[in-house]
């Protein structure tokens, strides 16, 4: 059945009538073509296993109907030791194209055993792939690399790199000319001591003379408030504005994490928030304030780890995790983000 709206949290099937699978990701418009890619979750039941089934790709002529592309980056089912591996906790991949070189680059988080967090960085000639690895286990910066998002300057195709350093900070990081790694010069922003006030989950977006930034807390697949910043540099300082998210009594973004935001081409003012819904049954959910001291117990050294009990709501299934896209609103700075059951990419100039 076509679809004729964004509906935020239902079930959004591609044009085959297939649970869509791209989390943790992004929009890129190419041509005429929308591709939106990210995680593919269509294998991750509790207790197989499996944590990731490559990146998958979708791709659209209106943002409402989607074609299956298939797995661009597939996993790596032979080297258990491959952060390609399905049972690697791979992440939240971003793709940039570097006009210079002409390549396609794709990083990903990959969560190690350690508890660490290092990058891998794939190449390719086109954005549906074959996709090439040239780096693995890196550790930006000698840092603990987390949730990320990647930007290109429109005008001179300079790139930025924006992390969380886990449980600490969020960094900006200059790349290197061919996108691969990062140069050396950075700025630190938001420090927090520890989980659950650290900022992570980053989607920059620019806007008449402004760098925008919006980020979540860290209390695991549980939702939390969310926060925009704004700066007129890439590097900043950022000024935090608040929690875009009118009038969210649940505290939590709408029971959504934001991992992207999509400028629409073709329109004038339309910034499209991108949202995992990872728990898709609202009830199994913690309220936000239990979640919150669940994670502070965790990391804050003053409490006893021993003490910290971890249910059965920590198990959750991703393969039925959705999505909640919602336009931006403006108010001078402020970004605001309110709930709609149905809108329209018609209904923006």
């Amino acid at each position: 059945m076509e679809n004729k709206s964004i509906r935020p949290g239902q079930i959004w099937l591609d044009t085959e009538g297939k649970r869509i699978h791209a989390h943790g990701g992004s929009i890129m418009h190419i041509g005429d073509t929308f591709y939106w890619y990210g995680e593919n979750k269509a294998k991750t039941l509790p207790g197989s296993g499996i944590w990731h089934w490559g990146v998958r790709c979708y791709t659209s002529k209106d943002l409402y109907n989607w074609e299956d592309k298939g797995v661009i980056i597939p996993p790596d089912l032979e080297d258990k030791e491959s952060p390609l591996h399905p049972a690697s906790l791979m992440d939240r991949p971003h793709i940039i194209y570097n006009r210079f070189t002409k390549k396609y680059v794709c990083w990903l988080k990959v969560m190690q055993k350690d508890e660490s967090q290092k990058s891998t960085v794939l190449v390719a000639d086109e954005i549906l792939g074959p996709y090439t690895m040239v780096r693995q286990n890196l550790m930006p910066l000698g840092m603990s690399a987390g949730d990320f998002d990647l930007v290109v300057n429109p005008s001179d195709g300079k790139a930025y790199y924006y992390f969380e350093r886990v449980h600490s900070e969020m960094i900006c990081a200059d790349l290197t000319e061919d996108y691969t790694d990062v140069t050396g010069y950075y700025s630190t922003h938001f420090p927090q001591p520890y989980p659950p006030f650290v900022r992570e989950a980053p989607a920059h977006f620019y806007r008449k003379g402004l760098h925008y930034l919006v980020t979540s807390g860290t209390t695991g697949y549980f939702p939390n408030p969310s926060e925009v910043a704004c700066s007129p540099l890439y590097h900043g300082p950022f000024e935090v504005l608040g929690n875009p998210h009118v009038r969210d009594e649940s505290n939590t973004s709408f029971h959504s994490q934001i991992c992207s935001v999509f400028k629409h081409p073709d329109k004038k003012d339309l910034y499209i928030a991108l949202a995992d819904r990872w728990i898709s049954d609202l009830s199994a959910s913690l309220p936000y304030e239990e979640s919150a001291e669940i994670f502070e117990r965790i990391f804050n050294p003053d409490f006893d780890k021993a003490e910290v009990e971890r249910g059965p709501e920590f198990v959750v299934d991703t393969t039925k995790a959705g999505y909640v896209w919602l336009p931006f609103r403006f108010d001078g700075k402020m970004a605001y983000l309110d709930w709609k059951d149905e809108w329209l990419i018609e209904d923006y100039e």
